[in-house]
């Protein structure tokens, strides 16, 4: 006979809003997450780090096809900088690094912060997963070594000055794009104002669509009994794809699609779409193919015809 293949868990498939706790990592997250839904694939929209809380999205099945949408998505972030202390990873868990008694006001604050606004030239932390030949930066910098990251460009969207509760502290609120990073703003602020600081409480509030009206913690779900709850918490495949204009196809039309086979699209189905694309961007011609509210296909339209590139395997009932 042969041999059967075991199985690795149950074909779910959706996004989940978590609310991640101070002290966990998004790995540690991923892990937890999938034992409770014996999940056979899971991932995360973008790290958050240990000491901060908030806003991670988490990527069951097909969703994980989605992930780099996720990433490259408009985030929020409330923090607090500690004025006085700085340290060699920019949060309360580095090691101290040097001291003062400089204390900034709020306007010099504000003032220093409006020139961080727009495409800038941000150098990651050290203590970062970035790669440097091979290696986690992070290791590097443990270990002590003598490296250099290159700058990169991000955007800033917004960021301001949201409270002020004593004068060692400052809550900034920043709207950021991809591959921003809130611990390298504090280092750049502090050393423009001449202050040492380090960030002492950091909170992601936004990921694209996920906020944090409706996320949901981990231990709210960990004390749901009934497997129908836990799959009701998650979201569509296409959550996080809300920018890309829809095409509602046929049923036949989807198993087509799910067999990678190119369709023809109806006048008005492409005139609908054309409405829907970005003005600004008429050479974008990706579409999201979906029947019935399911998420069957990314591709392109092209000549009356859509061309699947990323096929979704979600089947009405079976999951999110």
């Amino acid at each position: 006979m042969a041999r059967q293949r075991k199985r690795k868990g149950d074909p779910v498939s959706g996004w989940l809003n978590l609310f991640k706790p101070v002290e966990m990592t998004s790995t540690q997250a991923v892990a937890i997450l999938k034992r409770l839904y014996n999940a056979d694939k899971v991932g995360h929209g973008g790290t958050l780090d240990p000491l901060a809380d908030g806003i991670l999205p988490i990527a069951f099945g097909e969703a994980t096809k989605t992930v780099q949408w996720a990433m490259d998505s408009e985030k929020e972030y409330v923090f607090t900088i500690q004025w006085g202390v700085s340290t060699a990873s920019q949060d309360a868990e580095g090691e101290v690094t040097s001291t003062s008694d400089t204390r900034p006001t709020r306007e010099a604050v504000e003032a220093v912060l409006a020139n961080y606004l727009g495409q800038i030239e941000q150098v990651p932390p050290k203590f970062s997963a970035i790669k440097v030949d091979g290696q986690r930066a992070y290791d590097l910098a443990r270990e002590g070594e003598d490296f250099e990251l290159k700058s990169r460009e991000v955007m800033v969207h917004a960021a301001s000055v949201i409270g002020m509760p004593d004068a060692d502290h400052t809550v900034i609120h920043v709207t950021s794009g991809k591959g921003f990073y809130v611990r390298a703003m504090a280092r750049d602020v502090a050393f423009d104002l001449g202050c040492d600081g380090h960030i002492s409480q950091l909170r992601r509030t936004r990921v694209g669509t996920f906020g944090a009206a409706d996320a949901i913690a981990i231990s709210a779900l960990q004390d749901m009994t009934d497997k129908a709850d836990l799959l009701a918490a998650l979201k569509p495949v296409q959550s996080v794809l809300a920018g890309i204009p829809d095409l509602a196809v046929s049923p036949s039309d989807a198993g087509d699609l799910r067999q990678g086979r190119t369709i023809m699209l109806l006048p008005h189905v492409v005139e609908a779409w054309r409405g829907a694309r970005n003005p600004d961007d008429e050479d974008d011609r990706l579409a999201l193919a979906t029947c019935n509210g399911i998420a069957i296909a990314l591709g392109d339209v092209r000549a009356g015809h859509f061309e699947p590139v990323r096929v979704f395997n979600v089947r009405e009932g079976r999951s999110a």
